[in-house]
């Protein structure tokens, strides 16, 4: 890796600014649709996982899988470790392998699958929210206004057509967003300089011997029972949901700037909803078609809106 390139870590607006491929929206838009819907399936297939396994047990487990793979791949293209990057490859991890699957565990043995799709629509807000405070973009109103719109939408859907009263699980799912946010942007920013694959990939290796020592303790008590389709889940959560999600998705915001792909976070509420539908047998009503239909124009209008 070429030492002259800016440190991941520094929140200087200089260093910080998107280089000039990065306006590429409708592309980038394009490929992080692509890792939205690898994502949309987290949470029903999570549901599934949990029926043979414990919500700390998928979470380590799942990403020793995925580092082993990243590994592999890594070592067979020879890729040089970034230095350089480390620390804040270690923080995405943290947040990204850790922090938004565990919450997002816990979360779901209190809430439908559903219900947490749509709350996890603030996730495209939160997303520009920490690309303005650390990740050197600056949206301008109308960006801001159509986030806002696209917020409230899924916030008014919730409301409306949610089976359950707000609770606990809303309070982790809350944790899980501004983790998956935070983590967002942090790979985002990486991926400006490296390959979105690599992105992914080191993070998982940094920060594997945690991984590694979590599967170990929860081992005896984290394993239930599971079932073929409990094995398939968690397969997915590690290679699909870890790992082959954020290859398309860290890819797709560094040619199109994060928060303006970003705001594509807004379809997988929706992506949960359909996949909760189809492998959990929850019901589909034409009120969320709207809404789904609502957001998607909200989201293909402000793809044109101003991000500095």
């Amino acid at each position: 890796m070429s030492e002259n390139r800016p440190s991941a870590i520094d929140v200087s607006p200089e260093l910080a600014e998107p280089p000039a491929h990065s306006a590429r929206p409708l592309a980038g838009m394009a490929l992080g649709l692509v890792g939205v819907v690898i994502f949309g399936a987290t949470l029903p297939v999570t549901h599934i996982a949990l029926e043979g396994f414990s919500p700390a047990f998928i979470t380590c487990a799942r990403a020793v899988i995925a580092a082993v793979v990243a590994a592999i791949t890594l070592l067979v293209l020879k890729k040089p470790f970034p230095r350089q990057h480390a620390l804040s490859l270690f923080i995405a991890g943290v947040m990204l392998v850790y922090g938004f699957p565990g919450f997002s565990s816990v979360a779901m043995q209190t809430v439908p699958a559903s219900h947490g799709g749509v709350v996890l629509g603030v996730l495209p807000l939160m997303t520009a929210t920490f690309a303005a405070l650390f990740g050197g973009e600056r949206p301008g109103r109308a960006f801001w206004a159509w986030s806002i719109a696209g917020a409230a939408l899924v916030i008014i859907f919730s409301l409306s057509g949610a089976d359950i009263a707000p609770g606990i699980g809303d309070l982790w799912l809350g944790c899980a967003a501004l983790s998956a946010a935070c983590g967002y942007v942090i790979s985002g920013k990486l991926a400006r300089t490296l390959p979105g694959w690599e992105v992914i990939s080191w993070a998982l290796v940094v920060t594997v011997p945690i991984s590694v020592v979590g599967t170990i303790f929860t081992w005896e008590s984290g394993i239930i029972q599971p079932d073929n389709h409990a094995l398939m889940a968690l397969a997915y959560l590690a290679l699909g949901s870890m790992f082959a999600g954020f290859i398309f998705w860290n890819w797709g915001m560094a040619i199109g700037g994060i928060a303006r792909v970003g705001q594509v976070l807004l379809m997988q509420s929706f992506v949960t909803l359909g996949l909760s539908a189809l492998l959990l047998g929850e019901t589909i009503t034409p009120v969320m078609l709207g809404f789904a239909t609502a957001v998607a124009l909200v989201v293909w209008i402000g793809r044109n809106a101003k991000v500095g």
